[in-house]
């Protein structure tokens, strides 16, 4: 008896991507196609212009393909209204930046909070949902501190916080290490993984960083805009 594969929770074929700069057209990525299975932590790497922050932004529905269909659980959001994509967005995509984006005059339970504005929770679940995301980074006890009080690698904790307080099906990560200390990177690092493993959420990390790609199970890399097949990722040294 054979066990057939679960069907990819992100499915991309034939994607293409150019940008106009005046009169000239610059294409950044052509025809790309892959497939994530359910649960995957994938890291996307190349060197700068390469398109790796072009692709993730496709796959999670910030920009819109010339060409191909992007299928996200089941969904080709390549068809979706400006007004579906948002909803689609906020329910099934968690965005983690390289610089945090967290809103200064807000606390770190405010800014959880954010995205759970648009679910219609009441205002005591969404501070339940809030609180228990918090504490999944180990920074329940910091949730009444501002941004600028806390280190980079709490910014960075709370904004993971924040990323999967809707519990997302994919979480995206756009150079989340690449403001942090080597220790801190690692903190975050060792948060994404347990994310993955325990939760069993579906990541796509872009990344310079080799010790952060080497934390995911695949990598793939980019050079002018054409994607290299899969590569196993190794244990840093």
């Amino acid at each position: 008896m054979t066990t057939e594969a679960p069907a990819p929770i992100i499915d991309v074929r034939g994607v293409s991507k150019s940008y106009r700069r005046g009169e000239v057209v610059v294409p950044v990525l052509h025809d790309i196609t892959f497939t994530i299975a359910p649960g995957e932590f994938l890291s996307l790497m190349g060197p700068s212009g390469s398109g790796k922050s072009t692709l993730l932004n496709l796959v999670a529905g910030i920009d819109q393909a010339d060409s191909g269909r992007i299928v996200v659980e089941g969904v080709d959001i390549t068809r979706l209204t400006e007004t579906e994509l948002a909803r689609w967005r906020a329910n099934s995509v968690g965005f983690i930046f390289q610089f945090y984006n967290l809103i200064p005059v807000l606390t770190a339970l405010e800014n959880v909070e954010l995205p759970l504005h648009l679910s219609g929770l009441s205002r005591r679940a969404r501070r339940e949902h809030a609180l228990t995301a918090l504490d999944l980074v180990g920074l329940s006890h910091r949730l009444d501190h501002f941004p600028g009080q806390l280190s980079g690698g709490e910014q960075q904790r709370v904004a993971i916080a924040r990323a999967v307080v809707t519990d997302p099906t994919v979480l995206v990560a756009d150079e989340p290490t690449g403001d942090l200390d080597r220790v801190s990177a690692g903190e975050v690092l060792d948060m994404m993984a347990r994310l993955n493993r325990e939760l069993g959420k579906t990541i796509v990390m872009v990344t310079h960083d080799p010790r952060a790609a080497a934390r995911a199970h695949l990598k793939r890399h980019l050079d002018k805009g054409v994607l290299s097949a899969d590569d196993p990722a190794e244990n840093p040294d």
